[in-house]
């Protein structure tokens, strides 16, 4: 079904999902499309659109359950059970990024970590060994990992992609600043910081005026 579903609604379901939290937080049981696309810059009809692709949600008039709804993206998202990642690369990134609590509020633990660096392997972070990376393929596969968290310099990021595929991983979440070569079934999503500085920068500068 993923394959018909339009990558924009795909990117949008997140969003629904954390203002649902965020009403639930706050008490609110029922809240209409209007008041959705009100707290998320979206058009109500863009919003009935994008649900619609994955069934009937809310009752015409009424509105959508907060609590009903966001477990039904939740599981549509495929966050309602457990997701184990690895994590490779170790450095300042790599670091923040097992120690970030909200993975496991949102079904996602760092089940596995490796590194090349020979000084690193065998420490300790957020609980768990760093690895070997010429364990990674054994592991993964053995661990069944379908997801990988990239955090290595930009050289090594195509070889340590081609072990983690040949493992097995079919979607990886890349913070190396180069693009990669997949497979067709293989999922990849690129994190790039500078890029995001450098657009804010010049949103910066038109404003200014300069």
């Amino acid at each position: 079904m993923a394959g018909n579903i339009p990558r924009p609604t795909i990117e949008r379901l997140p969003l629904y999902l954390r203002c649902l939290a965020r009403l639930k937080s706050t008490g609110v049981d029922v809240v209409s499309s209007e008041e959705l696309g009100r707290l998320l810059a979206i058009t109500s009809v863009q919003i009935r659109k994008d649900l619609a692709y994955f069934g009937e949600f809310g009752r015409r008039g009424i509105g959508y359950d907060v609590d009903s709804l966001a477990r039904q993206v939740t599981s549509i998202l495929g966050a309602d059970h457990l997701q184990r990642i690895a994590l490779v690369g170790l450095g300042h990134l790599g670091q923040a990024l097992a120690n970030y609590e909200g993975f496991r509020e949102h079904g996602f633990n760092i089940a596995v970590m490796f590194d090349a660096d020979p000084s690193k392997v065998g420490l300790t972070v957020a609980g768990q060994r760093i690895l070997p990376i010429d364990r990674m393929v054994d592991v993964v596969k053995h661990t069944g990992i379908e997801l990988a968290v990239l955090a290595v310099p930009a050289h090594a990021a195509q070889r340590v992609t081609d072990v983690l595929v040949q493992g097995g991983v079919r979607a990886i979440w890349n913070f190396a600043p180069v693009r990669l070569n997949v497979p067709e079934h293989v999922e990849v999503r690129y994190e790039n910081f500078i890029v995001g500085l450098l657009a804010l920068s010049y949103y910066l500068k038109e404003n200014r005026g300069s």
